[in-house]
This record gives C-alpha cells, sequence and structure tokens, in this order.
C-alpha cells in the first residue's frame, strides 16, 4: 500500500505541526496540507515540518481535491486538521483494502474530552456508518485512488462534500469499512458551539441537502468561523 494524507487546513498554525508529525508516523509516501489561504503562518509552518503545501480558494471539498491531485500513492486517507490516528491505523488500512471489494471506510472515534455525551456521540457516529455507510470527514475518510478518481472526487462545495461523496459510494453499491481506529477528534466544536446545539445545526443541514437546498447555500446558515477546514 502506499498511502498519501491530504489535510486541508485554514489558520491551523496552533497545531498543524504536531499533526503533521502525527500523520507521518503512518509512513505516508506523502502529506500534503491543503490550505485555504490562511493568515496566521500555517502554510509556512507545515511545509518546515515536513509537509507539501498546495493553496486553493477558501472551501474544503475544493481544498482537498488540490490536495488528493498533489498526492502519489494509490490510497488517500483525507484528515480534518484537528484530528489524528495513532500509527496502528496504517496497518487497519492496509489489512481492510486487501478485500478487493472494499473501496475505503472510516475509523471510530475518540472525542478527547471526558463527558459522557461524548461517549453516545462516538457511539451514534459509528452507528451510523455501521447501518447507514455515511462516514463524515472527522472520521477520517480513506478510499483507493482508483475510486475517488471513477467517482470525480469531491464535490467543490464549501461543506457536506463528506456527505455527497458517501452518497456516491451508495449509489454505486460500493463497499466501506468502520476500523477500530481509533481517530482522536479535537472536541473545540461542540466545546465553542455546545453539544446539543451543534448536533441539532448538523441534523438541519442535512435534512437541507434532502430537500434539495445546496450545500454552498446552507452554508450560509453557519458562522462564518464554523465554515472552515477541519472545524
Amino acid at each position: 500500500m502506499r498511502l498519501s494524507i491530504v489535510i486541508p487546513t485554514l489558520n491551523e498554525a496552533v497545531r498543524i505541526e504536531r499533526n503533521i508529525l502525527r500523520a507521518m508516523a503512518l509512513h505516508p509516501i506523502d502529506v500534503i496540507v491543503a490550505d485555504g489561504q490562511s493568515t496566521d503562518g500555517t502554510g509556512d509552518l507545515a511545509r518546515s515540518s515536513g509537509a507539501t503545501v498546495v493553496t486553493s480558494e477558501r472551501g474544503r471539498g475544493g481544498q482537498l481535491n488540490a490536495g488528493a491531485e498533489a498526492t502519489t500513492g494509490d490510497v488517500l486517507l483525507f484528515l480534518h486538521a484537528d484530528c489524528w490516528l495513532e500509527p496502528s491505523a496504517a496497518g487497519q488500512i492496509e489489512a481492510a483494502l486487501r478485500d478487493q471489494k472494499v473501496i475505503g471506510g472510516a475509523f471510530r472515534q475518540r472525542i478527547d474530552h471526558d463527558r459522557r455525551v461524548f461517549r453516545w456521540l462516538e457511539w451514534g457516529n459509528a452507528t451510523r456508518v455501521r447501518w447507514l455507510r455515511m462516514p463524515y470527514g472527522d472520521q477520517g475518510i480513506f478510499v483507493r485512488r482508483s475510486a475517488f478518481e471513477t467517482i470525480g472526487g469531491f464535490a467543490e462545495v464549501r461543506l457536506m462534500e463528506d456527505v455527497l461523496l458517501m452518497r456516491g459510494f451508495r449509489r454505486r453499491g460500493w463497499r466501506i469499512e468502520l476500523l477500530p481506529g481509533p481517530i482522536h477528534v479535537d472536541p473545540r466544536r461542540w466545546l465553542k458551539h455546545g453539544v446539543v446545539r451543534q448536533t441539532l445545526r448538523n441534523w438541519l443541514l442535512l435534512a437541507g441537502l434532502k430537500l434539495g437546498i445546496s450545500p454552498d447555500r446552507l452554508a450560509k446558515f453557519y458562522s462564518p468561523n464554523s465554515v472552515v477546514p477541519g472545524s
């Protein structure tokens, strides 16, 4: 397996160096930081940490595609800037993809906070993947390059690009796996907005998407500080 890792960023100077080092521990052939024109030096810090940096317009879908274009691996792993995997995750991916019917998947989460409500969130998110085959970006999506290119990559939208990608996989009947991981997730967005409020907002966005409202239009209902890669 030749693994490439793509990390979308926007003003992630506080954590980008640490998380690039964690990504390097998975022994990928390249780590690409897809930066959305950060103003806090994220790009420079990423380069000095050994990552390749590509810059594009802000918007997670477009940034992820720009990052994917710069990779050389045959398996792509997309990690939000506030998420990280332990080194054993690379072996989990390789083992899962030995089954040629599996085109990708994601990981069980460990939200890095001790409150019991986060254990419920972890359980609910894992259940969503098992029953609906719908992992989100903060669960660490990995995919064979061939499948990613066949589907045309991510929709170039401001948010919910992960949902649209998984819908494309489901329409084709492609198989994905939920791996034990865990993927460690920063609880910052739940702590900032409140667990109930953040969860309800996510449900409303999904309902809007089902009703045919475009993701870019739905993004206007998010605060400007929420619609950022890695949030």
